[in-house]
């Protein structure tokens, strides 16, 4: 088959589509009232006529769409003259950037005849008309509002405007300026409209257009194009990559879809990112790369155009304000916003909050460009001030404790650089070990706290419990001891053992005449006050400790009986007589005197000293036998 090129419309083809509308139900039919285009921007509006007399249209919501759009007045200017709405439009938007690929084939008596495509539109419906009618009813409203005020002129009040003197646009602000919606939005609005005329598809018109699709050189002279080899041939039709690579954009534009952006290297690709984001914690930003990144490239490309704050990473100040540009609100040069920025990211590393006027004080910068500053890394509270935007990320901090030295080393280097050009005093300065670590966040969630706790637990875990044993080891050690001293007084205790019962005999004593430390001779005289009778005196007051400790209990031990007597002797005034010291022996013979008696029990359990009480002998005696058996 023979293939030849038509160029006669090849500037002039276009191909539309209806994304909105089955293939099946086309526009063929359908009255075309107006057609116009912008030739630059391949943007082409269509006015179709709607069937107002079919079934399936309401006549009343068509009323009043017109009414809303155009008012009961009837104007020239009417979008709708026939007070119904009988028309809808139709805008187009490109789908592809390059249709060099694309052509519209025609086959007849066995020749292919190609004619390149000038653009591909997809057409759907505008809906500008509710936008007109909103302006309608606000203009309503303002109608309304001025007829209830009062009619009288008032004398126009004075306002006091500034003056700015623009300084000379820079080339990259010139580019971003290029490249901004508002400029590019300016463009599109200077092309003025060009209006054609609509031919159907069966028109003598559309005919006779018809025919230029097909190549008006019959011989193989007039299409030199297509007189090449197979491989030449094939080249045309799939050109290789490169040329493809040579209109892929090399910087971001504004609109700039993450499947290019991943087309560029890493390094480009993360500064764009930190352009648009200002901040963000390093698992978001691994998120938004490639899946199989390398972390360590990743840190390595980041450190070059953003710095750690709080665990996250901020864009750097130089990298949002170039060298030779300029402040678009106050025209302050790059250099100083730069140091401005930098004093406020300082700042939010030594706490979460900030306060614009201390910055605004320091810095000497306008409102505006200070406003710019926080908004960039954190968010406004009111009556609080301004508080970093993301929490501290601890996860980050633990990972990578070389990035974090690091960066606390360059900070360290622009808190000295800040102090020499600020001049600031010391209360605006933290002190420079304060400036090694960084400012934790102030406000911690209940999780983070039990987490923290658990952590903090798992670590000291070993060392509560050796602490433990000792405590253990030394309360044993102290009930042990035989000497004890309570309020300056040591009183004698003798051991006791366990392993076999305690001797009740009458005791042999001391043979030296003394007696706990006293004279047993009635002629002696008391070591303590100098008095007779001493002794007697003491197992007197002995006497009425014991009945009042059992009367309060009637089992005890004797380890419990010395403590409780120990508590007593320590509760008296100084010189009372039982601080001369009462042995074991004694108090026990002083129990066992009382009426007491001792019970017997196994040498893993206690012995226990019991009070007769009020009871007769028999059934007090019968039952400390029983308790003896029992244990």
């Amino acid at each position: 088959i023979d293939v030849y090129l038509a160029k006669s419309l090849s500037e002039k083809l276009y191909l539309f589509q209806y994304p909105i509308r089955p293939a099946s139900m086309t526009y063929d039919d359908v009255t075309h009232l107006s057609a116009k285009i912008k030739p630059k921007q391949q943007k082409v509006e269509l006015e179709l006529a709607l069937d107002t007399l079919n079934p399936n249209y309401c006549r009343s919501k068509g009323e009043q769409i017109a009414l809303n759009v155009d008012g009961a007045c009837a104007d020239e200017t009417n979008t709708y003259s026939t007070k119904l709405m009988d028309k809808q439009t139709f805008c187009s938007s490109q789908t592809a950037s390059n249709v060099s690929r694309y052509a519209a084939a025609i086959y007849r008596k066995g020749e292919i005849h190609l004619t390149p495509l000038h653009g591909i539109l997809q057409l759907r419906p505008s809906f500008s008309y509710l936008d007109k009618a909103d302006a309608k009813h606000r203009e309503r409203e303002a109608a309304n509002e001025a007829g209830d005020s009062s009619q009288d002129e008032a004398e126009e009040d004075v306002k006091q405007i500034t003056v700015r003197f623009s300084r000379p646009e820079s080339e990259q602000a010139r580019q971003r300026r290029v490249q901004s919606y508002e400029f590019l939005q300016k463009r599109q609005a200077e092309e003025h409209w060009v209006h054609l005329h609509y031919y159907g598809l069966r028109d003598s018109h559309s005919e006779h257009e018809r025919q230029y699709l097909f190549s008006q050189g019959h011989g193989m002279a007039g299409n030199t194009e297509l007189v090449k080899s197979p491989s030449e041939y094939l080249m045309m039709l799939v050109p290789p990559s490169v040329e493809e690579e040579k209109q892929k954009p090399v910087a971001p534009s504004n609109v700039l879809s993450m499947a290019q952006l991943r087309t560029l290297p890493l390094a480009d690709q993360i500064k764009i990112l930190m352009k648009n984001v200002k901040v963000i914690p390093f698992a978001n930003l691994m998120s938004l790369l490639s899946s199989g990144t390398d972390p360590t490239a990743v840190l390595r490309c980041i450190q070059q155009v953003a710095m750690l704050v709080q665990g996250n990473w901020v864009v750097k100040s130089d990298v949002l304000y170039p060298k030779d540009t300029s402040s678009p609100h106050s025209g302050v040069p790059a250099e100083v916003l730069c140091r401005g920025r930098d004093f406020v990211m300082w700042k939010f590393t030594q706490d979460r909050w900030v306060v614009r006027k201390e910055v605004a004080a320091v810095t000497k910068l306008g409102p505006e460009d200070v406003k710019d500053f926080l908004e960039h890394m954190s968010v406004l509270r009111i009556n609080r001030g301004w508080e970093f935007m993301l929490p501290y990320d601890e996860d980050f901090v633990k990972k990578h404790p070389d990035v974090v030295q690091r960066q606390q080393m360059l900070w360290m280097g622009i808190q000295a650089k800040l102090e020499k050009v600020y001049s600031l005093p010391r209360e605006h300065m933290v002190p420079k070990k304060q400036a090694m670590q960084t400012a934790a966040p102030l406000l911690v969630s209940g999780e983070q706290r039990v987490n923290l706790a658990k952590a903090k637990a798992k670590q000291s875990y070993s060392q509560l419990e050796q602490d433990l044993q000792k405590r253990r080891s030394e309360t044993q050690a102290n009930e042990a001891a035989s000497p004890v001293d309570i309020l300056g007084v040591r009183i004698k205790e003798e051991p006791l053992s366990d392993e076999e019962a305690m001797d009740t005999s009458a005791c042999d004593g001391l043979r030296n005449g003394l007696t706990n430390g006293i004279h047993s001779e009635e002629t002696s005289v008391d070591s303590l006050n100098g008095h007779l009778g001493g002794q007697e005196r003491v197992l007197q007051e002995l006497r009425a400790f014991v009945m009042a400790t059992f009367k309060k209990q009637f089992v005890l031990t004797l380890r419990e009986l010395k403590r409780l007597f120990n508590l007593h002797v320590a509760s008296l005034p100084p010189g009372n007589l039982l601080f001369s010291g009462i042995s074991d022996k004694t108090l026990q013979d002083v129990v066992l005197d009382m009426g007491c008696r001792q019970i017997m029990v196994p040498v893993s359990m206690p012995f226990f000293v019991l009070l007769l009480s009020e009871w007769s002998g028999k059934e007090w005696l019968a039952c400390c036998d029983v308790m003896a058996g029992l244990l």
